[in-house]
């Protein structure tokens, strides 16, 4: 425990909270950031830009300005170097698609009572909705990782490995970091046929399409493939139950070659299942998401993997923004 004072003030600006958030939303969907980018501009030209009504943008740019995201300065705004670097299209950096999936999770959470209550999602799972939400889904997926892998690639040691199976693995960032880090190294991209087209598109930005490959289908019903001598489970196992979950870690166990690698990179709670904050959130989330989705503590997953029969289980912390950890083990 930390010993937070809660007070009347501070319980009604958490109550409250969730108007910075709405800011934030509409500054990304409108693209306000990266209609300034580098510039200094008016809001009449910043209007133009985004294709506002004067009135109403002079006061979310006021707002995110009181929110340290814009600088003014007489009648002109600038963004900071912060916002720029995450918030313009412009960045490769850019974290606006899952921003814009967070926007398109809020009516969900306003229903989080009756998902309590139920014990059963309100929403349908992302990956079977409109193109829309979809698109933000997994290319916020992409912005997420595009910002991890760089921190996460070096802590695993791949040498000597040839084929890594990414399950679930959406628009495979990961499995373009892998490559990109180690020459000799294919994937296969296995995920569900919607997901395809921007897999592939990812894939051939990076100029990768010639060694990682995508295989479509549903990875609890499906055969995944054999000979893969690395399976990468990258927070997959929280849309899932506990049953689902055993039955996936041993399908990827099974696809490996003896001495294989798997490793599982999830939000993970302490043993306890009382935190970290964002962990504890999300399995919230996948309450009101999922039939039976949740985040799972590190002795759940060590166990899982351990039933299956893998050996050497290990975890390795990273500097993570949102609580993920890596847990290896070898078949």
């Amino acid at each position: 425990m930390t010993g937070t004072q809660w007070n009347p003030g501070r319980l009604l600006e958490l109550s409250g909270s969730y108007w910075q958030a709405c800011t934030l939303h509409a500054a990304v969907k409108l693209d306000i950031f990266s209609a300034i980018d580098q510039d200094r501009l008016g809001a009449d030209e910043i209007a133009r830009k985004c294709g506002c009504e004067k009135r109403g943008l002079m006061r979310l740019l006021n707002a995110l300005t009181a929110m340290e995201l814009l600088i003014k300065e007489g009648q002109t705004y600038a963004s900071t170097p912060q916002a720029r670097a995450f918030l313009t299209r412009q960045s490769d950096r850019y974290i606006g698609h899952i921003i814009t999936h967070h926007h398109h999770l809020m009516p969900s959470w306003a229903e989080l009572d009756q998902a309590v209550k139920t014990g059963r999602p309100v929403r349908e799972r992302v990956s079977h909705g409109d193109e829309e939400k979809r698109a933000s889904f997994l290319m916020g997926m992409f912005d997420i990782a595009m910002n991890t892998a760089p921190k996460l690639v070096p802590l695993i040691d791949l040498s000597g490995r040839r084929h890594l199976l990414d399950l679930g693995g959406g628009p495979g960032t990961y499995a373009i970091h892998f490559c990109q880090a180690y020459p000799a190294l294919k994937a296969t991209l296995f995920d569900l046929p919607t997901t395809r087209p921007f897999a592939g598109k990812t894939i051939a930005r990076f100029n990768l399409s010639d060694r990682i490959r995508f295989a479509a289908g549903n990875y609890l019903e499906d055969d995944l493939g054999s000979g893969y001598d690395v399976a990468w489970l990258s927070q997959i196992l929280h849309g899932e139950g506990p049953s689902e979950c055993q039955k996936l870690i041993d399908k990827a166990l099974g696809s490996l070659v003896a001495g294989g690698m798997i490793i599982v990179h999830e939000f993970i709670l302490d043993n306890d299942m009382a935190g970290p904050l964002f962990p504890a959130l999300f399995s919230l989330n996948m309450l009101i998401g999922t039939p039976s989705g949740q985040s799972y503590s590190e002795a759940q997953i060590t166990g899982m993997l351990s039933k299956a029969g893998a050996g050497n289980i290990r975890r390795i912390t990273f500097d993570s923004p949102n609580d993920s950890g890596l847990i290896i083990a070898t078949a």
